[in-house]
């Protein structure tokens, strides 16, 4: 395959690095509006390098390409992709209007185009075993569900940057929330309404540092959502889900899944009380690991629903509108209207 990548941040490289690598992939162009950036791949690659996204896709063909760009630009890069018959990732969140993303599910759907977010956790084994152990049924009828995630991305007053502007997608919620939000509706399904909305500023000026607020979801389960990017006692990105259920309760973070069992369970490899399974023993091997296992498993994920023309796969445009639904109802409910 031709693949194409847009965008050359930090994920935007990793990406290079992962579709260089894939065994699918014959040809990797790239397009970025710096130079330097692009001086650099001229003289340390072979990917064919670009400043004009459109001449990319239209000159050379693309099977597919992969968009990383701030969230601002998502809706046109994404559209013309499609129109020209590339099947699209797109980093997340998916857009910064329900309705534009609705309008590219559309033509995604119509013209039978493979199309994916990069909601990463889901490509992560112990949070792919909680949704297992949920669907089985182990820990009985779910009537709860927390979701939380903590981090040192602006921990000072700092220079302003797109990380500070909500019309680029910066904020807490866009940047870091949607990855919980993602994987809670993942686990327990789609959201009714949400409460008592919190957005509050720590050190950041127009956009918020963490996001607190009470979910309800149509199966009837409730949620809190608990996030804070201006949280310097962790290292790096922490994410943690929480599921209640009448007989027991699941406990799962990136590197361990524990199962809280009240009764003697029948299914075999479980014991009442507390089960542990480490991410080592729930992720598949992949080609090439870099930053961990998911980002690598996602792309071949991508990559694999291309070759068997498959467009109902994990994290697809549909379900990520979903999220930025759900997006959207926090920033209504806390009085936050873009």
């Amino acid at each position: 395959m031709k693949a194409g990548i847009i965008g050359l941040g930090k994920m935007g490289i990793s990406h290079c690095s992962i579709i260089g690598s894939h065994s699918d992939i014959r040809e990797v162009s790239i397009c970025d509006s710096s130079k330097f950036l692009l001086s650099a791949f001229k003289k340390h690659s072979n990917f064919e390098c670009h400043t004009d996204y459109k001449r990319m896709i239209k000159d050379t063909k693309l099977d597919f390409v992969i968009i990383a760009t701030p969230t601002k630009f998502h809706y046109d890069m994404v559209k013309y992709a499609l129109e020209n018959n590339c099947h699209v990732f797109c980093e997340k969140p998916f857009v910064l209007s329900t309705y534009e993303g609705s309008e590219l599910n559309n033509i995604a759907v119509e013209n039978n185009l493979v199309n994916q977010v990069g909601y990463h956790n889901r490509f992560i084994g112990t949070f792919q075993a909680t949704k297992k152990y949920v669907d089985f049924g182990l820990i009985g009828d779910i009537y709860h569900i927390k979701g939380a995630a903590y981090g040192p991305v602006v921990v000072k007053e700092k220079t302003e940057t797109w990380r500070s502007d909500p019309a680029e997608g910066g904020g807490c919620l866009y940047d870091y929330a949607s990855h919980v939000i993602n994987l809670m509706q993942y686990i327990v399904g789609a959201t009714d309404r949400v409460s008592g909305t919190i957005l509050k500023n720590i050190y950041s000026k127009n956009v918020e540092d963490a996001v607190y607020s009470s979910i309800f979801y149509k199966n009837g389960i409730t949620g809190q959502l608990s996030v804070n990017w201006s949280e310097e006692t962790y290292r790096k990105m922490t994410t943690k889900i929480e599921v209640y259920g009448k007989k027991g309760k699941i406990v799962s973070d990136a590197q361990e899944c524990q199962l809280y069992l009240k009764e003697e369970p029948i299914e075999k490899g479980f014991c009442k009380g507390w089960n542990s399974f480490w991410i080592t023993d729930q992720t598949q091997p992949v080609w090439f690991n870099l930053r961990g296992e998911e980002y690598s498993a996602q792309l071949d994920y991508f990559i694999n629903c291309i070759k068997k023309d498959s467009v109902e796969n994990i994290n697809s445009f549909e379900q990520s509108l979903q999220t930025d639904t759900v997006i959207e109802m926090l920033r209504q409910d806390a009085g936050n209207i873009l």
